[in-house]
């Protein structure tokens, strides 16, 4: 097959101006010709497209590509990811992961949670503060745990971002405010073990690829799972696959999560146990990352002897078979 990339490269975004923060989304030269080359092997051609607007220009010229290959995360707005599908639906170019009613939605931690909760699959109590007068209005019980609504890759997340009380919920929610401009999700806080699980294929053919505990070091200078600590993972994390009953309850939470949103191909959903043991739904990642070195979804493959090349041969697979390619 002709397989298109699409993707936002981080180098290109920091040449213009803009921060390490609001490019951490984003993907390395490293990443894309990792994809590439797993991709050769596989004896598939490859096309760069790039971001949205190159997209845009490469259909504008007539051209076009058996399949696109989609990570591209988008810079603006809250439905970013889902720019890049929902112009590939127009021009009816099949291409790999979710559509974009679920990419707009996911992006959307909050609204996530409240599909979630009605589909009664276990995750935290939660609050949505859209500006300053809503936060008087969140009446969880401390710790609460507070991060933007729609941003991934732990940004937003840091030190201040567990609240034991009402000042310091105030403080960190109207800091996020004022620098990600969007809601901020406030959660009760799940004192429990920290899990991701990847997960292959769509609807009823998708299964767990495997799920690995997320053991971060108490020396670690941040407790939680934030950017800074899944950049700097060695010697702060370790990672340690999961077996037994505990990841039979994971399973099923992951998988009850991953088709009442309506993934496809591959992802992550992220758990944490509550109090009492129970894994409640956290997020989904359902364009997780794919650096072949340090990315969740990779090393989960690492763990039980695959190569990445066994990943996104699978991912390949279930797209085409979702769409009879």
């Amino acid at each position: 097959m002709l397989i298109g990339l699409t993707y936002d490269l981080k180098d290109e975004y920091l040449a213009q101006g803009f921060t390490a923060d609001e490019t951490a989304e984003f993907d390395s030269e490293e990443t894309v010709i990792g994809i590439e080359n797993v991709l050769h092997e596989l004896g598939h051609q490859t096309i760069r497209i790039g971001h949205l607007r190159n997209l845009i220009t490469k259909l504008d010229k007539g051209e076009s590509w058996d399949l696109v290959f989609n990570i591209c995360e988008g810079m603006y707005g809250l439905g970013r990811e889902a720019q890049v599908p929902a112009i590939l639906d127009a021009w009816k170019i099949p291409y790999t992961f979710s559509d974009p009613l679920i990419l707009a939605l996911t992006l959307h931690k909050g609204l996530t949670k409240r599909v979630i909760r009605d589909a009664g699959i276990p995750t935290a109590d939660f609050f949505i503060v859209n500006d300053e007068a809503d936060i008087v209005k969140c009446h969880l019980k401390f710790p609460v745990f507070v991060k933007p609504v729609a941003e991934g890759s732990g940004k937003g997340i840091g030190k201040n971002s567990l609240t034991i009380d009402f000042l310091s919920f105030q403080a960190e929610c109207r800091n996020l405010l004022r620098i990600y401009k969007q809601p901020v999700l406030a959660e009760s806080y799940l004192p429990g073990r920290e899990f991701t699980a990847g997960i292959i294929g769509t609807g009823v053919n998708a299964r767990i690829a495997g799920i690995m505990e997320v053991l971060i070091s108490r020396d670690a200078e941040e407790s939680a799972y934030s950017r800074f600590i899944k950049e700097n993972y060695k010697g702060r994390v370790e990672y340690q696959l999961l077996t037994g009953p505990v990841y039979n309850d994971c399973a099923q939470v992951a998988l009850d999560a991953w088709r009442t949103l309506g993934c496809r191909d591959a992802g992550r959903i992220d758990l944490k146990m509550d109090g009492n043991g129970v894994p409640c739904f956290i997020e989904v990642n359902p364009l997780a990352g794919l650096n072949y070195r340090h990315s969740d979804l990779p090393i989960i493959m690492y763990l039980q002897g695959k190569t990445f090349g066994n990943l996104v041969a699978e991912i390949i697979t279930s797209a085409a078979m979702r769409m009879k390619i």
